[in-house]
């Protein structure tokens, strides 16, 4: 067993654990010496918590031995990504300006997996603050594909999906606000869970965007993913957004059989706006006559165009990010990486008009789900328009270019499932996600599972061997090109950032110049029609007694 412990699934060492045919400190101690040998080519962990791991472990053995059993998280390795809080350990956000934060309590998510005996091996990689994209300006390296050392994860729970991609980890914490959690799981091949906003306590851990922030389990496959969202999920009053939801049995509800299931396949997503490559295509084609196999009625649907739901969702989310980290921009923009700067900075153009007809939009797009809703059980799409890219190939300003396909399920704010659907020739994973309504995670999982189990791609698996370097890369292009940017777009900048006590050096201000045309665009974009009547998504309300 101990030769392939590595690639267990949660639910296998769970059986193993609960059995006493595997000792939690043995298993502890694999996983800790894969950490060690793998990480330097993945860079998937900032903190490795061995001596706390170790301790925990032989903790949950003598609970074992005593006879208690907490259940199928107990004794199982678990790693968080580094925007969750907790007591004692660095909580960096991977960015120099909380370079020595040490958090003073766990987040809740953090508490309640420690409740149910899991193991915290360590803290994760991310893009700053779980924003932008792979950066080589930061404290800590990027982390990068097991599949393919010189590609990229996806982001921004990068560390997340190499870890557990690498089996490094069983299971590990994510976030979501634009996709952060399906699009490194679909890259590194796992399954990565998106639950139902506010399904899952967002306390305790480092804010992106208010309105979108999202927390979920990222796992080898769909039963492990059911396993680790069923300690997740539940109320929290600490949280504001935290809905106060029956929570059902999520692996229970997990069956192969999903005949009669109503699923509507977004193919104007991949197929017209902007469609994919080839491989992907073909992918989804396939995962379509699986599910058709399966006995489900599978239809073509269309959703409102791509780019509105983007255009929706950067204009709230980024207000709401600078507004975070403006004391901060203020005082030394420089600490923050290129990529950061160049995606949050911007933002200051906007205007409190700019954010409200955007949450007045925001609430269309969601009533006009519910039709949509009425007529199929779940949605399908990819969760990336092809496999992994190379490391270097990124561009900070292409953030405000183009539209996102997983953006438009946080903005519907539903469950989305990303899971393995193929491979390239290259060998790299290519993903779909499997989209739900609103606290109906339990059959998205359960068509998760169903298509999992009638595919072969969870017995593949990267092959890494321990102390090889990573695969060279480059450094991504940090130039700026503001040829294009005129006279008036210069001006609205200026103000814009005067206005906002920002006095930037020359290369943050060539990056919000570089941006500011196409920021502008996406707030012109923004249908300006709404009623006088007409509420924004984030009207608030008072909590249940």
């Amino acid at each position: 067993m101990s030769a392939d412990m590595h690639f267990m699934t949660i639910a296998e060492m769970a059986d193993a654990l609960e059995a006493k045919t595997l000792s939690p400190v043995e298993l502890t101690e694999s996983l800790l010496r894969r950490i060690e040998a793998l990480n330097p080519q993945l860079n998937a962990f900032i903190t490795v918590t061995a001596e706390a791991a170790l301790d925990a472990a032989r903790e949950a053995e003598r609970d074992m031995a005593g006879g208690v059993y907490l259940g199928p998280m107990h004794g199982v390795p678990f790693g968080l990504k580094d925007i969750y809080d907790t007591k004692g350990i660095l909580t960096s956000g991977h960015s120099k300006t909380c370079a020595d934060r040490i958090p003073t309590e766990d987040a809740t998510t953090t508490a309640k997996l420690l409740a149910a005996g899991a193991i915290l091996m360590g803290k994760l990689s991310t893009h700053e603050f779980a924003h932008g994209g792979p950066s080589f300006d930061l404290p800590w390296p990027p982390a990068r594909n097991p599949w393919k050392t010189d590609c990229f994860t996806g982001g921004s729970s990068s560390g997340s999906g190499a870890a557990v991609a690498s089996g490094m980890l069983p299971g590990a914490m994510g976030s979501d606000t634009g996709g952060s959690i399906r699009t490194p799981a679909g890259l590194c091949g796992l399954a990565g869970m998106k639950p139902t906003y506010g399904l899952v306590s967002r306390f305790g851990v480092l804010p992106n965007s208010f309105t979108f922030d999202t927390c979920g389990p990222m796992t080898w496959t769909v039963e492990d993913a059911a396993i680790m969202l069923q300690v997740l999920a539940g109320h929290d009053p600490r949280d504001p957004a935290s809905a106060d939801q029956p929570v059902p049995d999520y692996r229970a509800g997990l069956s192969e059989d999903i005949r009669g299931l109503r699923i509507g396949a977004v193919r104007h997503f991949w197929e017209e706006e902007l469609p994919a490559n080839e491989e992907t295509r073909q992918s989804m084609d396939a995962a379509v006559e699986v599910f058709r196999g399966l006995g489900a009625i599978v239809e073509d649907v269309r959703l409102e165009p791509m780019q509105i739901y983007t255009d929706v969702k950067l204009l709230i989310a980024e207000a709401e990010l600078f507004s975070i980290h403006s004391p901060t921009l203020r005082e030394r923009p420089q600490d923050y990486g290129f990529d950061f700067r160049g995606r949050v900075i911007p933002a200051c153009l906007f205007t409190a008009d700019d954010y409200v007809q955007a949450q007045k939009q925001r609430r269309k797009l969601v009533d006009a789900m519910r039709p949509i809703y009425e007529k199929y059980d779940v949605l399908i799409a990819p969760s990336t328009y092809g496999p992994a890219s190379r490391i270097d190939d990124h561009s900070t300003v292409s953030f405000w270019q183009k539209p996102k396909i997983t953006t438009v399920f946080n903005v519907t704010a539903g469950p989305a499932l990303s899971l393995c659907a193929g491979f390239s020739e290259s060998g790299l994973p290519l993903p779909m996600q499997i989209v739900g309504r609103p606290f109906e995670d339990a059959t998205v999982l359960k068509a998760g599972y169903a298509f999992e189990k009638a595919t072969p791609w969870r017995d593949r698996r990267p092959d890494l061997t321990p102390g090889d370097d990573p695969l060279p890369v480059g450094t991504p292009d940090m130039s700026t090109d503001i040829s294009d940017v005129d006279d008036a777009t210069r001006t609205r900048v200026d103000m814009a950032l005067a206005y906002a006590g920002l006095d930037l050096p020359e290369e943050i201000y060539r990056q919000v110049l570089e941006a500011a045309p196409h920021a502008l665009a996406l707030a012109g974009r923004i249908p300006r029609d709404h009623g006088f009547k007409d509420e924004p998504a984030n009207t608030w309300s008072f909590p249940n007694a």
